[in-house]
């Protein structure tokens, strides 16, 4: 039987349009076809097609379904979360997928070109930006995906994501979305929703070309390169907010006894998500995800620090928590 080395070393040498990945069968299919039920019980006679490819999404304008390739094999998933420190489960895939149909439905009926539509959630020709400035606390916009790097507010990025998170707060089961978005400017946006998909029921699209953005299939670039061109991404992004700072509040130490800093995150997180979400305004989720790109960054990094100085860098940890919680709450990002 193989080890684990060996595979891992077999896997990262083989091009990605090699793996022979399917989304029928599981792990996957139980997912996917979760989601048609859903479409189903909601009588939407639309059924988006999937495919694989390196990060969710849907073709501009084209209402297929666009899914991580590394979610369609159990090596992959492990691959995976050696590689970035963190996988989707299956609670955070149907969030995803019920996002990407909000796309595949707007595209496949073109409602986007629709005057009701436009003077609700916006001009979908709106230029599309990845960093924008969004309010962690309106509540004219419904909170569905919150493991992105904007938190709880991916829904402002765009109308176009607007609308699919819209969609996804209505499509999933038992959220009680008129419940819990009472009294909210978002409310209005989910009754539109809710009509708007009733006045399709059971209708067909129009025909369309399906255009497939970087299908797995075709993927030539070696799993290696691949993991190669995300973890310069990724340091990319770091870059500036997390790394240069841990490495001010923990230079190289000539201590004799050293201990390792995401040893301390671990230990302090309580604490240190208290004080994060009592001065910022952030909820848990939020404040516990820039705790985690902490940990996951000097980890990474391999930072320590003197055994005596435990309660100074302590200190020095709980600002910076709470320093880039602040900048998140009141911009939405971090800057260097």
């Amino acid at each position: 039987m193989q080890g684990w080395d060996t595979i891992r070393f077999e896997l990262l040498n083989t091009r990605i349009c090699d793996l022979a990945l399917r989304i029928d069968g599981p792990p996957l299919e139980p997912l996917t076809r979760r989601l048609l039920r859903e479409l189903e019980a909601k009588r939407i006679g639309f059924k988006p097609g999937f495919y694989l490819t390196d990060a969710w999404g849907c073709p501009d304008r084209v209402p297929v379904i666009g899914v991580p390739f590394y979610l369609a094999d159990p090596r992959l998933l492990r691959l995976e979360e050696e590689q970035t420190g963190e996988i989707e489960d299956n609670a955070a895939i149907m969030k995803f997928l019920r996002h990407e149909a909000g796309h595949a439905v707007n595209y496949a009926y073109r409602l986007w070109t629709l005057p009701e539509w436009v003077e609700i959630f916006g001009v979908f020709t709106k230029p599309y930006r990845d960093e924008f400035q969004p309010r962690p606390f309106s509540r004219s916009f419904v909170r569905h995906i919150d493991s992105d790097p904007y938190g709880r507010t991916y829904a402002q990025k765009h109308p176009d994501e607007d609308f699919a998170e819209t969609f996804a707060v209505w499509l999933t089961p038992h959220s009680s979305w008129r419940r819990r978005y009472r009294g909210w400017p978002a409310l209005r946006k989910l009754q539109y929703v809710d009509g708007l998909m009733r006045s399709i029921g059971r209708g067909t699209p129009p025909k369309q070309r399906t255009r497939l953005y970087r299908p797995a299939a075709s993927m030539r670039l070696l799993l290696a390169d691949h993991y190669g061109n995300k973890a310069k991404r990724l340091r990319r992004a770091a870059q500036g907010y997390v790394d240069d700072k841990l490495r001010e509040i923990f230079p190289a130490s000539r201590s004799r006894t050293l201990l390792p800093v995401a040893q301390l995150l671990s230990a302090q997180r309580a604490p240190l998500l208290q004080r994060a979400t009592r001065w910022s305004g952030l909820g848990e989720q939020e404040a516990g995800a820039i705790l985690d790109k902490l940990e996951e960054r000097a980890r990474a990094m391999q930072l320590s620090y003197g055994r005596t100085r435990g309660v100074e860098k302590l200190l020095d940890l709980t600002a910076l928590a709470v320093a880039l919680s602040l900048q998140y709450a009141i911009t939405g990002r971090f800057s260097g």
